[in-house]
């Protein structure tokens, strides 16, 4: 018998219900609720966000792309203010309960997730290798190391901007921490858009907050939605 993830009382709720089925339909095309209205537009209003901080980077850093865009100081005021603004749809998305709830799974890591993340190093791709909830091991991790990497760039970010507030050697070393774990954002960012182009089911699902059942228990076996 497979083993259960156990979640809170929010949690359950913010995977909501089963759909109802169309006339005629059948079990495995059955579609049950994954993400809420808000939860969409957290993510989109960030991946927007995100998108912008990257693409103006790119025209800052490539000799190549700043000749093609020109208006140099539009890009950087651009890239300072999405950068900026990159915490609030996350901020702003704390007032949904299904958020908050689906952020306390994203946090908590269980045996299941040791499972899942040495079965991927193996790169077993068998279902019943990998046990997932509701997010599995790798959704987790990814969570996590963007959520520190945009703290890290926001901090590194205003020490570069208030230039006339922080010594030279505090500079020197934000402007190196800030490019470099650009670039590394870049790469991961690279990884995670193909990863949702690979699985069409979970590009729906945040599309459109439904998901097939069939999808669910095959990729996700511990959920319980």
């Amino acid at each position: 018998m497979k083993p259960r993830e156990t979640t809170s009382s929010a949690a359950a709720a913010s995977a909501g219900p089963a759909l109802p089925d169309e006339p005629g339909a059948s079990a495995a095309s059955a579609r049950v609720r994954r993400f809420s209205r808000g939860e969409r537009w957290v993510h989109r209003a960030t991946a927007v966000l995100m998108g912008l901080c990257v693409v103006t980077a790119a025209c800052l850093y490539v000799p190549q792309l700043a000749e093609l865009v020109g208006r140099r100081a539009l890009v950087v005021v651009v890239h300072e203010w999405s950068g900026l603004l990159l915490p609030v749809p996350v901020l702003v998305g704390l007032a949904s309960r299904a958020f908050r709830a689906d952020l306390r799974l994203l946090n908590r890591f269980g045996p299941h997730d040791r499972v899942w993340l040495r079965a991927a190093l193996r790169r077993d791709a068998r279902p019943a290798s990998r046990p997932a909830g509701k997010f599995n091991a790798g959704q987790k991790t990814y969570a996590a190391w963007i959520a520190g990497a945009t703290l890290v760039m926001l901090g590194t970010g205003l020490l570069m901007w208030f230039t006339h507030l922080t010594p030279l050697v505090w500079r020197t070393s934000a402007t190196f921490v800030h490019d470099w774990l650009a670039l590394t954002i870049g790469i991961v960012l690279a990884g995670h858009i193909g990863m949702a182009l690979a699985d069409p089911e979970a590009r729906r699902g945040m599309r459109t907050g439904a998901v097939g059942r069939e999808w669910a228990e095959r990729e996700h076996s511990l959920w319980r939605p």
